[in-house]
């Protein structure tokens, strides 16, 4: 009680700075914790961290906080855990105004990759 932790529901950082679906984990965790979960749209982070880049650039990161979500349900439901992830990531959308992306982040296609490079991972 009194404590928050930040998670990034996408799993992995944005390879081109649009928002992919969330993974069900965040949604798991507020059902069995009661917590809220506080929706955050973050902006630049692309600019600041691209993917691969080890060292992280100097810029500012725009943050928009949004209302305070609650969830209660089955947590073993895996549709419903779907559900209210899928209610999260469009929160987050809405906040950010980033083109939604159905599909995990780990799976899209990198900047610059070609099949080949897919094909080696």
């Amino acid at each position: 009680e009194g404590k928050c932790i930040g998670i990034y529901p996408e799993g992995t950082r944005s390879p081109d700075g649009r928002l992919y679906k969330g993974r069900t984990g965040i949604a798991r965790l507020a059902i069995e914790s009661s917590a809220p979960i506080i929706p955050v749209a973050m902006f630049n982070t692309e600019k600041i961290q691209p993917t691969g880049q080890v060292v992280p650039n100097i810029k500012r990161v725009g943050m928009t906080f949004g209302e305070p979500m609650y969830f209660d349900g089955d947590s073993t439901d895996l549709q419903y855990l779907r559900e209210v992830t899928d209610k999260i990531m469009n929160r987050i959308q809405e906040l950010s105004g980033q083109e939604y992306v159905d599909q995990y982040a780990v799976k899209a296609k990198k900047p610059g990759s070609t099949k080949s490079d897919e094909e080696n991972e």
